[in-house]
């Protein structure tokens, strides 16, 4: 899966994000990431329980199925934001966030989180 591919995929879950890809100067796997995170933690603000967890399991999609350029951007930026996005929610919340990410992107989160400053 390419950039391109990946943005009508998160357009298929969330039909409005394509206005803010449109208002995107140059569409490629970083900014689609961005954008796509960017909703991710507002659906965790607003408590958008239902579109949250869709949006979790289509970046965990994007992630097994997308190209180099997809992972390497979900890494740095949807998987180096979790801790950010999640900050401010409830332990309770926070682990139900969690439980709907993939193993294998936690395992990335995990990695992240325990090797930063190393």
């Amino acid at each position: 899966m390419n950039y391109l591919e990946a943005a009508q995929e998160i357009t298929d879950i969330i039909p409005d994000i394509q206005n803010d890809l449109k208002e995107n100067k140059t569409l490629n796997s970083y900014s689609i990431i961005q954008t796509f995170t960017c909703r991710i933690k507002n659906l965790i603000r607003q408590n958008d329980r239902n579109i949250l967890f869709k949006s979790l399991k289509k970046m965990d999609e994007i992630y097994r199925n997308g190209d180099n350029l997809l992972k390497n951007a979900i890494e740095n930026t949807f998987i180096y934001s979790l801790d950010n996005s999640t900050a401010f929610c409830s332990e309770e919340y926070r682990k139900m966030i969690f439980s709907h990410i993939s193993k294998d992107l936690h395992k990335i989160y995990s990695r992240q989180i325990y090797s930063h400053g190393t």
